[in-house]
């Protein structure tokens, strides 16, 4: 070997143990943050993954006294019964129903919201605004559930209004033509706030320098939110859209079991609640499998099918499958 080449050698690899000095260095100095990162893989495998294998329920006629491996194996028979199910399409129906609202009135409402939050400059105001919305995001559905209660009975604020002007008041709550329209509006009510946080983040990081820009060139507020904020929001638009888009075959479960009775079956019973039905009142363990299995194999079908077709039209998605 010549001279030249063993220190280049010799080069590469001072080079080389500088970087896994650094390396260990910076992993040492994050170690707390990888301590908080295996917590959070713990909590998924312990409660996501590990309880994956029980999903073979759904293919057998399950006791409990033999256990998941000694109960008889029925094959799909439990997913055919699912199909033959009277409230199978009234099931499917609701949930798909219910999740396009949402996706049409209550995934706008965080853009919205954060852009209206954004063109605020008087920041105490900003806050105080931001905080009153992030609020009924930590108040449970049980606690919600309560206090819609108490404002739509007949004894309530709404009822003792209408009776004051002269107007026949309407069972919001009891009422089924108007119980999807009481699902979205306090859905927007609970979730408008937090999910504009990651919204605000966006907008937090565009270069002030377009804003100045525009202004010199005579654009307003409004066309600048449309030129320069809206536009800088696309990406983080498209993504969220794909998990809402995942979760088109599942409903907010503590939203709507803390809201709906038997009067409003008809328009609010989902998955969910039939899976509750099922497998809690009435034991039908495997048969609630099915359902879960069936709602969960049909939601990740459509997220793979939007996100092919977002990848190919906008080169970018939630994730790269192909």
């Amino acid at each position: 070997m010549s001279a030249a080449a063993e220190s280049g050698a010799q080069a590469t690899g001072a080079q080389r143990e500088m970087l896994r000095r650094q390396y260990l260095t910076r992993a040492r100095r994050m170690r707390p943050f990888y301590l908080l990162l295996l917590i959070s893989f713990a909590f998924l495998f312990v409660f996501k993954y590990l309880p994956v294998y029980r999903m073979f329920i759904a293919f057998t006629d399950f006791n409990v006294q033999r256990g998941l491996f000694g109960s008889e194996w029925v094959g799909l028979r439990h997913f055919e019964r699912l199909m033959r199910d009277p409230f199978f399409g009234r099931v499917l129906f609701n949930t798909v129903y219910l999740s396009v609202l949402r996706i049409l009135f209550q995934f706008p409402a965080p853009i919205v919201f954060a852009l209206l939050l954004n063109e605020i400059r008087w920041t105490p105001f900003k806050r105080a605004v931001q905080s009153v919305s992030y609020f009924p995001h930590f108040i449970s559905w049980v606690l919600l559930a309560g206090i819609v209660s108490q404002i739509l009975n007949t004894y309530g604020p709404v009822f003792w209004f209408f009776g004051q002007i002269g107007v026949e008041p309407v069972h919001l709550i009891n009422n089924a033509p108007t119980f999807r329209g009481l699902l979205i509006v306090t859905g927007v009510w609970q979730s408008v706030g937090w999910g504009s946080i990651i919204y605000l983040a966006a907008l937090s990081g565009i270069d002030p320098q377009l804003y100045e820009s525009a202004q010199i060139d005579g654009a307003g507020r409004l066309r600048q939110a449309f030129s320069i904020s809206l536009p800088s929001l696309v990406p983080m638009i498209f993504i969220l859209f794909l998990l809402q888009v995942a979760a088109l075959m599942q409903e907010s479960w503590e939203q709507i079991f803390n809201l709906y009775h038997p009067a409003v079956y008809s328009v609010a019973d989902v998955f969910e609640t039939l899976i509750y039905r099922a497998g809690i009142q009435e034991a039908r363990f495997e048969y609630a499998t099915a359902v879960g299995l069936f709602q969960n194999v049909a939601g990740l079908t459509i997220l793979v099918i939007f996100n092919a077709f977002i990848r190919r039209s906008r080169d970018y998605g939630a994730y790269a499958l192909w």
